[in-house]
């Protein structure tokens, strides 16, 4: 039984409206500005919607969506040169901001600490605290598990001395 393009609108925003936070968070990660979140945001849906046909269920949607996010973030920051040390501001973030001031400021702290580390060790790190199992982040990352885990000690390591340098 073939679908129709009705169909696949309707998966593709079921898919997008539930897991739109996540793909903003893997976008934002790799994002310089506001105008450079919304392009990453939308390279990131013109896969998703590209991909959907090709996705077989090998592994869970969270896993594939994850792993076609942060392809296409590392893929356009490649294509398009984006080499600034620029971040998006916190207001691009704002439908999923918390109320607390103090939440705010210590989450704008740790995206400016991750932002300062390489591509790889962005995603693992954005997996990780998004609670993903070592297992998953290496299905995602395509990583052996032990070398997820031991690039993970380090990447811990390096965020704790520069939140103490700075």
């Amino acid at each position: 039984m073939s679908t129709t393009r009705a169909d696949k609108e309707a998966r593709f925003m079921a898919i997008v409206n539930d897991n739109r936070r996540m793909i903003y968070k893997v976008c934002y990660m790799y994002a310089t500005d506001g105008d450079h979140l919304n392009d990453l945001y939308q390279e990131v849906l013109a896969n998703v919607w590209q991909g959907m046909e090709s996705y077989r269920g090998d592994s869970r949607m969270s896993t594939w969506l994850y792993r076609t996010a942060l392809n296409t973030c590392i893929t356009y920051y490649r294509h398009n040169g984006r080499h600034q040390q620029g971040k998006v501001g916190l207001d691009a973030l704002a439908e999923f901001a918390c109320e607390d001031d103090g939440r705010m400021a210590r989450l704008n702290r740790m995206y400016r600490l991750i932002s300062c580390l390489d591509k790889m060790d962005k995603a693992i790190i954005l997996l990780w605290l998004d609670e993903k199992s070592y297992d998953e982040i290496a299905e995602i990352s395509g990583l052996p598990r032990n070398t997820v885990a031991t690039r993970l000690h380090r990447i811990k390591q390096k965020l704790i001395e520069r939140n103490k340098q700075e």
